[in-house]
């Protein structure tokens, strides 16, 4: 394993690059109401960030052999819980739908995510996306110099309530690759794993389901769908660790 600590100076680019995701994703949100195709979404998010002088990170991703990947976003509904090709599916009174957004900027990528619901949806769904939030949150106040991956992880794992923990996934290192060390799961042990330190830069990454966590990914090899079809949720930030505690780089608070 090989954690690559950011500078001062490099966080300051990688600031940067988290603004102009928050800035497209603010406007994705915005945009997102019945009607509106994953396809149209990728376009609007692929003239935005174009716009703000930085690049799309996804399209041409291609790890472990996969097919590089088509879209500037991931547009994952329902059922989908990551990594849903942007499609011309168009969104419906009722859904959820979960869209992933990396930006390059002057080397440096930015990682985010947020899960919206579709007009009026059901109650067990804005619980879903309610708890996944606060789910990612809890993992941010964690970092803290001197905390271990662990506190993170049990935090997220902590506010989980009823619902499923995607274990298969999480969050990760963050730099100029999109993914780097070390992993940061959605479960563990308080006091457990590598310990934080000033630089690290991380993405926090928690998933939860209405049903089973089980999962299986789509022949497409991107799209992950719950085996059971219940609703799934998914939110992410990319945080860097500082004297003052954690940075959320891709927020415009």
């Amino acid at each position: 394993m090989t954690i690559i600590l950011k500078s001062d100076t490099e966080i300051e680019i990688m600031r940067e690059s988290g603004l102009v995701n928050a800035e497209v994703r603010e406007i994705l949100f915005d945009a997102i109401e019945p009607g509106i195709t994953g396809k149209e979404l990728d376009q609007i998010a692929r003239k935005e960030i174009a716009g703000r002088g930085a690049t799309p990170t996804f399209p041409g991703y291609a790890p472990l052999g996969k097919p590089p990947y088509p879209g500037a976003i991931c547009f994952s509904v329902n059922e989908k819980l990551v990594h849903g090709i942007p499609n011309d599916y168009a969104l419906q009174e009722g859904d959820i739908v979960s869209i992933d957004l990396g930006v390059t900027y002057r080397n440096f990528v930015s990682d985010a995510a947020f899960t919206k619901g579709v007009g009026k949806i059901s109650q067990v769904a804005s619980q879903l996306i309610d708890v996944t939030q606060k789910a990612m949150h809890a993992g941010i106040n964690k970092m803290q110099i001197g905390n271990k991956i662990g506190d993170i992880s049990h935090a997220i794992q902590n506010c989980s309530s009823d619902f499923g923990i995607i274990k298969e996934y999480g969050g990760h290192g963050v730099g100029r690759e999109m993914h780097e060390d070390p992993h940061v799961p959605n479960f563990g042990q308080p006091n457990s794993g590598i310990q934080i330190v000033k630089g690290m830069v991380l993405a926090i990454e928690p998933m939860f389901s209405v049903g089973s966590p089980s999962n299986h990914e789509h022949e497409d090899q991107w799209t992950v769908v719950m085996d059971d079809q219940s609703l799934s949720a998914h939110f992410e930030e990319t945080i860097a660790v500082t004297d003052d505690g954690p940075f959320v780089l891709t927020s415009k608070d």
